[in-house]
């Protein structure tokens, strides 16, 4: 039997029992701290993903607000853009942006509100580049040699057929477009009065025509262009037919420009004396020969336009007028004469007579012309 006391077992068993407890604390506050670093572990994971997230979400908008908003310099390559009719300096803009030729809208927006020609911008196609400073780009707006456009002159007296032959060889159309867009009068807004025919509507000028522009449409600006001319001289429709009719002749008789409203008084002269204008250049128009010989035979044929058998004007214009001829159809000057003759259609020099003894002197000259051209 051992010598330990009653005491002493009890000692001893509560010495062990502190051991135990103090190692199982031990034990907790180990587990304690493991959990409490791996916890900040996480955190600081977490809290360095979170930045680290942000700043690359946050990347692109920082560098948006820091980057320039323009380009600088004249910019590469070559862009087409057109400007359509009642654009603003914001739509400009966007459609510049789209298109790589500037850098913002917005940037293109302030360089036009810095410059009071940009108001001037014409509608149109013009030949930009990419990549340009807004100025560089607003620039080559307001220069008229960016536009890309068709130009073509359509020369004073020239017949519908020639205008479009001249027209669809400039603007790279199939001749027929024009006869097909001739079906449709109304759609290149031709007046009834005109009877479906454009002879005479054509106004003669230079038009500068947009790429990709129709047969229909060229022959409506054209029509358009008439219209403000004969509106400005405050013609009703028939009025206006009556007077391109009219001025048809002394566009196609006149040798110079200065003898239209000399030409313009005979004609006026010998309608109101109710005789028949008897003009050679009607007989061409209705036999298509439009040599300056004309046979007896010619004068002879039957047609609305041969001035030699219709009394007073033909059936409609002869050719397309210009503005001068219009001028003195509406405006001759005072004068008896009721004969006139190109004695040299080389130089158009054209004389005036009022007898018709006279009016034979002059045709002696014109034969005499016409003997030394026989193929004229």
């Amino acid at each position: 039997m051992s010598d330990m006391s009653l005491d002493d077992v009890v000692r001893s068993a509560g010495e062990h029992q502190r051991r135990r407890t103090n190692r199982a604390v031990e034990r907790r506050k180990k587990r304690r701290k493991r959990r409490t670093g791996v916890t900040m572990v996480i955190l600081l994971l977490v809290v360095g993903g979170s930045v680290a997230g942000a700043w690359f979400g946050l990347k692109p908008m920082i560098a948006a607000i820091t980057a320039p908003k323009d380009w600088e310099g004249e910019g590469t390559g070559s862009v087409i853009i057109e400007v359509k009719p009642g654009s603003s300096g914001v739509l400009i803009g966007q459609e510049l942006q789209a298109a790589g030729v500037v850098k913002t809208a917005r940037a293109f927006v302030d360089a036009a509100d810095k410059d009071t020609r940009a108001a001037s911008i014409q509608p149109g196609t013009y030949a930009l580049r990419q990549h340009m400073s807004a100025a560089s780009a607003l620039g080559l707006l307001l220069d008229p040699e960016s536009r890309q456009v068709h130009r073509v002159t359509i020369a004073e007296g020239k017949r519908a057929s020639q205008v479009f032959d001249l027209l669809a060889k400039s603007l790279d159309l199939p001749r027929a477009d024009f006869d097909a867009a001739l079906k449709n009068p109304e759609g290149i807004g031709l007046p009834t009065s005109a009877k479906n025919k454009p002879e005479g509507y054509l106004f003669p000028a230079t038009y500068d025509f947009q790429p990709k522009i129709t047969a229909v449409e060229a022959l409506r600006m054209m029509v358009e262009r008439t219209a403000a001319v004969l509106e400005a001289e405050g013609l009703s429709a028939e009025e206006g037919h009556k007077t391109l009719t009219y001025a048809s002749l002394v566009q196609a008789e006149g040798g110079k420009v200065e003898d239209f409203a000399k030409i313009s008084r005979v004609l006026r002269n010998r309608l109101d004396k109710g005789m028949k204008l008897e003009l050679d250049t009607t007989v061409h128009y209705a036999t298509g020969n439009f040599k300056i010989k004309t046979t007896y035979a010619e004068t002879r044929t039957k047609s609305p336009y041969n001035t030699y058998q219709v009394g007073g004007l033909p059936t409609g214009p002869i050719c397309n007028p210009g503005q001068e001829a219009i001028h003195a159809a509406l405006h001759p000057v005072a004068g008896p004469w009721v004969y006139f003759t190109t004695v040299n259609p080389d130089t158009g020099l054209t004389k005036y007579a009022t007898t018709a003894a006279e009016k034979a002197t002059m045709d002696q000259e014109l034969r005499a012309w016409q003997s030394a051209h026989p193929n004229s």
